[in-house]
C-alpha cells in the first residue's frame, strides 16, 4: 500500500541546512525512515518548497514509514503544527478514470541523449578517453535541457507514454513553436502547463567525491487521463531519471472550481 507523506523541516537547524544543501544526504536521511534494511522499494520526494523559515518535503513510499528521526533532528519536535502528515495514497489512484482532469505538479530533470556532448564535463571526458582506448561500444551520454522552451517540450513529448495529456489553456496567450507568415494559419493554443521553478543542482556524495551537476525542473498544470494504468505507473515510479536526487515525483490534486462567468 503506498503513502504520501508531508514533512516539514526547520532551515534554521544546522541538520537542515546540512539535508537542504545536497540532495545525496537528503535521500539517505528519507531513505532511513523504513523500517524494511536495506531499501529495496521505489522511493521517490521532492522538495515542495524552500523559505527561510519553512522547508516541506514529499515522500512516496511503498510502506508506511516513520519521519520521527528527521523531525528530532531537523524539525520541530513537539511544535504544534509540525507532526508529519501520512496519507494513503490508493484513493487517489482508484480515481484515476479515462478523460478526467486533475491538477499536477512534477519535478524532474529533463536530459536528452547524444552520442557525442558538445561541451564534456570533466567525467565525460575521461570516459570518452576510456572508451576510445578500449575500442568498447559507445553508450549516449544524458545531457541536461537548459532552455524553458527544451524542458516544456520534454515533458510534453513524454506525455502520452506516461497516460495523460495536457489540454489546452483554457484562457491565456497562445504559443507560436514556429513563426507563420501574417497571412498564415493561427497559433496554437498554449498547453496548460507553466514552469515554475528551474534550478541547477550541483554537489558531491562525500567531501572528496566528484560533483554532481543536474538540472531540476518543476512543471504545474492541468492533465488529461488517456490511460489509467500507464499513468498509476507513472505516479508510483516516477519519471525521468535522477530519482534518488529528489526528481521524478509526479503528483495530482482536484481542480479548482472555475469562476463563474460575468
Amino acid at each position: 500500500m503506498p503513502y504520501l507523506s508531508k514533512i516539514a523541516l526547520n532551515p534554521r537547524r544546522r541538520a537542515a541546512v546540512s539535508l537542504l544543501a545536497n540532495p545525496h544526504r537528503l535521500h539517505a536521511a528519507v531513505l532511513g525512515g523504513l523500517a524494511i534494511q536495506p531499501v529495496t522499494e521505489r522511493v521517490l520526494w521532492r522538495l515542495e518548497n524552500s523559505t527561510p523559515h519553512r522547508a516541506e518535503i514529499l515522500v512516496l513510499t511503498e510502506n508506511r514509514p516513520s519521519w520521527q528521526h528527521l523531525v528530532e533532528q531537523a524539525g520541530w519536535p513537539d511544535a504544534d503544527g509540525a507532526e508529519p502528515l501520512i496519507a494513503d495514497y490508493t484513493p487517489l489512484l482508484q480515481r484515476l478514470t479515462r478523460g478526467r482532469e486533475f491538477a499536477f505538479r512534477l519535478t524532474a530533470n529533463p536530459v536528452q541523449t547524444v552520442q557525442r556532448p558538445d561541451k564534456p564535463s570533466e567525467q565525460q571526458t575521461q570516459r570518452l578517453k576510456a572508451l576510445a582506448d578500449t575500442h568498447e561500444k559507445q553508450r549516449g551520454f544524458r545531457v541536461a535541457h537548459r532552455t524553458a522552451a527544451q524542458q516544456l517540450a520534454w515533458l510534453l513529448a513524454r506525455a502520452e507514454r506516461h497516460g495523460f495529456t495536457i489540454p489546452a489553456a483554457r484562457t491565456g496567450p497562445t504559443i507560436d513553436l514556429e513563426p507563420s507568415a501574417p497571412d498564415g494559419p493561427p497559433a496554437e493554443p498554449a498547453p496548460a502547463v507553466s514552469l515554475i521553478a528551474r534550478e541547477t543542482l550541483r554537489f558531491a556524495k562525500s567531501s572528496n567525491g566528484p560533483r554532481i551537476t543536474l538540472s531540476s525542473a518543476t512543471f504545474q498544470g492541468r492533465l488529461r487521463v488517456t490511460d489509467p494504468e500507464a499513468l498509476r505507473a507513472a505516479l508510483l515510479g516516477g519519471i525521468g531519471p535522477s530519482k534518488g536526487y529528489g526528481q521524478g515525483l509526479l503528483t495530482l490534486a482536484p481542480l479548482p472550481p472555475e469562476a463563474p462567468h460575468a
